[in-house]
């Protein structure tokens, strides 16, 4: 009975859908478990619960996530339940244990071969060795397709047909890329070390080639449990096929719509597949949502609506569960300067205001863009730090980058404009303002050097402060020193060591994590989606990199994206991903941006560019361009403060009542509550003032028009309703 009563007090609390997965019979069971669901409260509890019930022995089971923080936190959760004993462990770390404990068996009295931490030193060995000259990023885009390759079960052989089937964006020709990878082979056993895929297929090796070790391990673990199944690539698969040796009790746990992680070689179709693979599977739905508010709920079901492709097919729509908060809000800025900087303002206002500066994030498609958010937050005093990256000025080639440069000085003459001087300094470390090389580690090389570009632009056309008066002269044009000099300062502002900061990261470096307020930056066109981003599948996997960074938020959230890259540059398009926001919970609009292409196309080129002039409305106070209805009637944001007149307020309603009741309609027909508040703030003196407030057009200037005038300029009601009478007497 007691048994019972500790399995009965795992369930509490616990709601229909995740109380379905723990007590779901012995067998395949699938959980398919949205972001912030609690899929980490369910799972841990199912082994629980099975655990206390004397269903199964806790050291039976196998619970494989893949970071050891999950792993670490599934064990410390277990603990508390009192459940201890369970194997939590990732991939590599259970494979490494059970190599590292048959190894005298497997190996015959030989040592274990070293297990490499990084694959680049010796590929840049092989690729030297087939004749290439590489750099580190370039080792490291070789290592990358190596590594995809031993995931993917894909021969040195079979490397040119695999990577053409499966459109890899290859660094070198793929006959070349297979020429090194033959060589890193060759290399790699000659140096008697083995790498983290060689582990894992040695794991697979000793369970299928000898049955004494397929018989301990198997009898040893009898229960297996896997965490975020979208991620699992084919040796993966392979390895947790040889550990079931064709037992079926197994769970797993998935988010289809997070699969965000291809490029290595994970593939979501094991968990798209898994009911067809395992007749009789169990499925649950985790789709209650516990993390986010209902407004960023309901944009992150907005976005992923759209999703097409195989993955689709397992969408969920969240359920927030949190109480009512703030709408997410989408601001457009003329630059990314500008972006940056009112990011950084926002920042530190939300730190006034009380938030902890760790419970903030500010997250990117790319690793380059971080140096603008870098510089916007040290000069605004916020604490930062970098998740999964180097700070920008910290990076291997921006350090030899800056050596360049200041080497440059001796020998690019000074009145050379500042950005050929940079471009014909970066020469010297190998960038070209060509198009960005293939391949994920050189192209963003190319994209930080390109960023320093970017900064030179800049700051040859910020105007110096002269002197006014007498002493007024021409300011001499800035050197490739003055630069260095500028490089300098901002390296040094941004080396200031922070222990609780705002977090910057990549959006794949934020999957897994959670904080209070989030800024997803940079949603524009060529950077989510990436350029490089070209087929419908890789296009999806852009989509749910959004879906992802939107979930991230707690409470609040702020997308923005820069219409130029720079002050005064090529003019840029929203990402296609964005819905449009009204103020209903964060949901798209018929004219979001994605269904709205068609309409925006029709007509001439330049009633085009009308229609695109016509629709901006920026902020009277901060100078943001506005997007969602409201917003744009009150010619303000939301967040800026109110100028509202409150006595005129109290006419304007006065006076819509007495209309409305005189023409027996609803108050609103006349103008809504939104437009009053826009009339009272903005208080239009002129006709062309009236007709900027967004909701008033011609039918309703001619109706209203010259009352509302009248009131703006202090007439009374009475005397507005008076003349209406005595003009409509006989």
């Amino acid at each position: 009975m007691a048994v019972h009563s500790a399995g009965e007090r795992v369930l509490t609390g616990l709601d229909p859908e995740q109380r379905a997965a723990v007590t779901a019979p012995a067998g395949p069971v699938c959980v398919l478990a949205g972001a912030g669901t609690g899929k980490t409260r369910a799972v841990t509890a199912r082994i629980a619960h099975r655990s206390l019930t004397g269903e199964i022995a806790a050291r039976h089971v196998l619970a494989v996530t893949f970071t050891a923080r999950a792993a670490a936190e599934m064990r410390s959760r277990l603990a508390l339940i009192g459940v201890p004993g369970v194997q939590a462990r990732t991939f590599h770390a259970a494979a490494l244990r059970q190599v590292r404990y048959f190894a005298p068996r497997l190996l015959a009295g030989r040592a274990m071969p070293e297990l490499l931490d990084s694959k680049v030193r010796l590929v840049t060995l092989a690729a030297a060795r087939v004749g290439l000259r590489t750099d580190r990023a370039a080792a490291r885009d070789l290592a990358g397709e190596i590594e995809w390759a031993k995931s993917s079960l894909v021969e040195p052989g079979e490397y040119a047909v695999a990577a053409a089937k499966a459109l890899r964006d290859t660094p070198h020709d793929p006959a070349k890329v297979a020429e090194v990878f033959t060589a890193y082979e060759q290399i790699k056993r000659s140096n008697g070390v083995i790498d983290f895929e060689d582990m894992l297929r040695a794991a697979v090796w000793g369970i299928e080639e000898h049955p004494d070790v397929a018989e301990q391990v198997r009898g040893q673990y009898r229960h297996f449990v896997v965490d975020e199944y979208q991620d699992v690539n084919p040796l993966q698969q392979r390895l947790l096929e040889v550990w079931l040796g064709g037992r079926d009790d197994l769970t797993v746990v998935g988010d289809a719509s997070q699969t965000i992680y291809s490029f290595t070689g994970a593939t979501s179709s094991y968990l798209v597949d898994f009911a067809r693979r395992h007749r009789g599977a169990t499925v649950v739905r985790l789709v209650r949502d516990y993390r986010s508010t209902p407004q960023v709920v309901g944009l992150a079901n907005a976005v992923i609506s759209r999703a097409r492709g195989t993955e689709a097919r397992l969408r969920l729509e969240l359920v927030g569960q949190r109480p009512t908060g703030p709408e997410p809000e989408l601001r457009i800025f003329t630059d990314e300067p500008a972006e940056a900087g009112a990011v950084a303002a926002r920042c530190r206002s939300l730190i006034d205001a009380g938030t902890p500066a760790r419970e903030i994030a500010v997250l990117f498609r790319t690793n380059a863009q971080s140096e603008a958010y870098e510089k916007a937050l040290t000069e605004a005093e916020v604490p930062y730090l970098v998740q999964g990256a180097e700070r920008f000025f910290e990076r291997t080639e921006v350090r030899q980058a800056m050596v360049a440069l200041r080497a440059a000085t001796r020998s690019i003459p000074g009145q050379t404009p500042l950005p050929t001087a940079v471009v014909e300094a970066l020469s010297a470390v190998g960038w070209t303002p060509d198009t960005p090389p293939a391949g994920g580690a050189a192209r963003e090389r190319w994209e930080a050097l390109a960023a320093l570009v970017q900064l030179a632009e800049e700051y040859a056309a910020t105007p110096a402060v002269v002197p006014l008066g007498p002493a007024a002269s021409v300011q001499p044009p800035v050197t490739l020193a003055d630069f260095n000099d500028e490089l300098q300062r901002r390296a040094s502002q941004q080396h200031v060591p922070t222990v609780d900061g705002v977090t910057l990261a990549s959006l794949h470096a934020a999957k897994g994590l959670e904080w209070d307020a989030v800024f997803l930056v940079g949603l524009a066109e060529g950077t989510l989606p990436i350029t490089y981003a070209r087929t419908a599948e890789q296009v999806e996997e852009e989509r749910r990199l959004l879906y992802v960074g939107i979930t991230r938020a707690r409470q609040g959230l702020w997308l923005s994206y820069a219409s130029a890259r720079s002050p005064g540059g090529r003019p840029r398009r929203p990402s296609r991903f964005l819905p449009q926001l009204d103020r209903s919970g964060g949901t798209e609009r018929a004219g979001g941006t994605e269904r709205a292409g068609g309409a925006e196309r029709a007509g001439t080129p330049a009633q085009r560019i009308e229609r695109r002039r016509a629709q901006v409305v920026v902020c009277r106070i901060c100078g943001a361009t506005l997007v969602a209805g409201p917003d744009r009637k009150l010619g303000r944001c939301p967040t800026c403060p109110s100028d509202l007149d409150p006595e005129l307020h109290d006419r304007l309603r006065d006076w819509r009542q007495r209309v409305a009741g005189a023409q027996r309609v609803p108050a609103y027909v006349i103008f809504t509550d939104a437009t009053l508040v826009a009339l009272a703030e903005r208080r239009p003196g002129r006709t062309e003032e009236l007709l900027a407030i967004a909701g008033i057009g011609a039918r309703k200037l001619g109706l209203y028009g010259a009352a509302v005038l009248a009131l703006v300029g202090g007439a009374s009601v009475d005397e507005i309703c008076s003349e209406k009478t005595s003009k409509n007497s006989p």
